[in-house]
């Protein structure tokens, strides 16, 4: 693996939510790297489409949840990027 696109990210947590963080890892066969990458994306994509302070409507944008926008490239739904 290149290093190139990539920040290190340091972190101090309870070492019981360590010891937590690596069982799941171990049953998982991942390492931690991959285990909290993927925790922090589904997390992050979750909280960017939570209303704004004020706001009552969800943002449902592609640039907001990237699974939306991986469903929205399609044909069907590109005559709605026309409008």
């Amino acid at each position: 693996m290149t290093t190139a696109g990539y920040a290190r990210l340091i972190v101090k947590v309870p070492l019981k939510l360590k010891q937590r963080a690596q069982l799941v890892c171990a049953r998982r066969q991942l390492s931690m790297r991959e285990y909290l990458t993927k925790a922090l994306e589904e997390r992050l994509a979750r909280d960017l489409t939570l209303p704004t302070e004020g706001s009552h409507l969800l943002a449902l944008t592609a640039q907001a949840d990237p699974v939306l926008a991986e469903l929205w490239a399609n044909e069907k739904d590109a005559a709605y990027d026309r409008l």
